[in-house]
């Protein structure tokens, strides 16, 4: 390695010497995690003291935790030199507190993670390699957790002694069958118990429009009289859109047709190859511009509020952007939960949107003409690998458990392609350029001003969401003209949607709106009750007088096509 060279083109040397063109992880995973370790390694060559300090260092524990081992088998309460991070709940079976052997594993598995932990530190890597090193390295780690086999699983040896071995029969059933089925990923969820349209996505509505990309939902009005201002839903494209009307008492959709509001959703089709060039200003057009069209146009109504979820939600921020510069007011306001639309801290998911990332996933999207939902679902999943990866593969593989029946967890799994030209240009204009905070965000040859948008907002985030941190969803409301109103609802990403009254519920309010989010969060009112209540107050006061609900759903133009949930929902992937 010559002076000049960073760990980055270091890795991309050893690739070359062992004669691998590209990363081989482009296809199977084309995240390039293969490239950052290798730097990783190539810094640590770089570093010799520093990675020789680390291996002192695991000696030295290794002796104290023979020595604290010795000393449990003896009765003495000796403390070892490694404990699990908060919230690890891994090592939480009482067996690796009281048996020596037990504790022993436990303490060397602990280890050898601090020691990687420390290599990575003397491999001094650039911050964006370090992120994606540090990330290929804890999934791996994590992967090798003693309990994740059975021999290191106390619970697993303690089921399998108590069952006469029928529950590692079954592990091994279940096991078989998720490489058979489910790609070898354990399965989270068992669906047998939930049908779309039955006991999800059932709330009683009718298809009122439908396109090559999106159908419009309308739902039944439940109340006498309701607000003159029809209430649009726009999903992410991403999942279906039915995590807006889960199930009945979680359903948002339900909540607020319960509230008077005339409610309409997006249902957008599961893309195939043929929609490989449709771009991310189509689903622009076609999405939500097109369904405030055919709300108008159906209700009679001048104006529209919407409410939107996760990329959902980035999208009607462009739309709303680009209405401001044509003078178009049919959005009268605007809910976004859990969104983005400043993406300079985009949280764990900036792991996998560098230039790197988006070159490999664009090479294997132009093979079929978009990305495979399992791959992207996948991505979700490591970002939390032991809670939904590995917990998996312990309940299911190794105690022979089923996984659980929930409703939350089988519209997760029932997830959509990405077309090609849109999901390359969605993770370049955004994650990768930032274009449309910056106002560099492009649309008919004009850019975008989003301080231009006066209409009013409500900006939801959630406390523990890893894929939109708080803090950056923070940012919309310094964004954005007009009066905004920021709420924080605990839980994480989807959870903190599917929020519906109970003693669990709780968000913080705050009106003053500083620039430091941490700044509002400290002058915040924490409220034991579901951020439902409070977004149903200021829904209200967008959703103008009563007037009687419908008599009938769509309209001469736009008659009911058939009942909702609709065709596209039950499109799987």
């Amino acid at each position: 390695m010559t002076p000049t060279q960073g760990p980055e083109t270091a890795g991309r040397s050893v690739l070359d010497r062992l004669g691998i063109a590209e990363d081989p992880l482009v296809g199977a995973d084309p995240v390039a995690f293969l490239r950052s370790l290798a730097a990783a390694g190539a810094g640590m060559v770089k570093n010799p003291m520093g990675t020789a300090a680390a291996h002192a260092r695991l000696v030295v524990g290794m002796a104290a935790a023979v020595r604290a081992t010795a000393g449990r088998a003896i009765g003495r309460p000796s403390e070892g030199p490694a404990s699990p991070v908060r919230g690890d709940k891994r090592f939480a079976d009482p067996a690796y507190a009281e048996n020596p052997l037990y504790f022993l594993l436990e303490q060397q598995y602990l280890l050898a993670a601090q020691l990687v932990t420390e290599l990575l530190d003397a491999a001094g890597l650039e911050a964006a390699q370090d992120v994606k090193s540090r990330f290929a390295a804890k999934f791996i780690v994590d992967a090798l957790a003693p309990t994740n086999l059975l021999p290191g699983n106390p619970a697993a040896m303690r089921a399998a002694f108590d069952t006469g071995g029928k529950s590692v029969l079954r592990g091994a059933r279940n096991m078989l069958g998720d490489i058979r089925h489910n790609g070898g990923w354990p399965s989270q969820v068992d669906a047998s118990g939930f049908e779309v349209g039955v006991n999800m996505a059932a709330t009683p509505g009718s298809v009122v429009y439908r396109s090559d990309l999106i159908e419009v939902i309308q739902y039944e009005p439940q109340v006498a009289k309701v607000h003159a201002v029809p209430l649009l839903f726009c999903p992410p494209w991403i999942n279906k859109y039915y995590i807006m009307d889960l199930a009945p008492g979680k359903s948002l959709i339900e909540w607020a047709v319960q509230h008077g509001h005339t409610c309409f959703a997006i249902s957008y089709r599961n893309p195939d190859a043929s929609m490989r060039d449709l771009g991310f200003e189509d689903y622009l057009r076609q999405g939500p511009l097109d369904a405030v069209r055919v709300v108008r146009e159906i209700t009679g109504a001048p104006e529209v509020n919407v409410l939107s979820v996760c990329l959902g939600g980035t999208l009607t921020a462009i739309a709303l952007a680009h209405n401001a510069g044509t003078g178009d007011r049919s959005i009268k306001s605007a809910t976004f939960l859990n969104t983005l639309t400043d993406f300079s801290s985009p949280g764990a998911l900036g792991t996998f949107t560098d230039e790197a990332t988006i070159a490999g996933l664009e090479k294997q999207m132009a093979k079929k003409g978009y990305l495979d939902s399992d791959k992207m679902a996948h991505t979700f999943d490591a970002l939390r690998a032991n809670d939904l990866v590995f917990g998996y593969v312990v309940n299911n593989w190794l105690l022979g458990k089923k996984p659980p029946a929930f409703d939350l967890l089988v519209w997760n799994k029932d997830s959509t392609r990405m077309p090609a030209k849109m999901h390359s240009e969605y993770l370049r204009s955004c994650y990768l350029n930032n274009e449309f905070s910056g106002g560099e965000f492009e649309i008919d040859g004009q850019k975008l001003d989003p301080g231009k948008v006066d209409v009013d907002t409500y900006v939801l985030s959630a406390v523990d969401d890893h894929i939109v941190p708080w803090v950056a969803g923070y940012k919309t409301t310094q964004l954005f003209g007009g009066h905004n109103r920021y709420v924080l609802s605990t839980s994480g990403h989807i959870a903190g949607i599917v929020n519906p009254p109970g003693p669990k519920a709780k968000h913080w309010t705050n009106d003053a709106l500083p620039s430091d989010p941490q700044e509002w969060k400290d002058g915040a009112t924490l409220h034991e009750s579901t951020w439902w209540d409070d977004w149903t107050t200021w829904i209200a006061g967008q959703g103008g007088p009563k007037v009687p609900a419908p008599r009938r759903l769509g309209s001469k133009a736009h008659p009911p096509i058939e009942a909702a949930p609709g065709s596209y929902v039950r499109t799987r992937a």
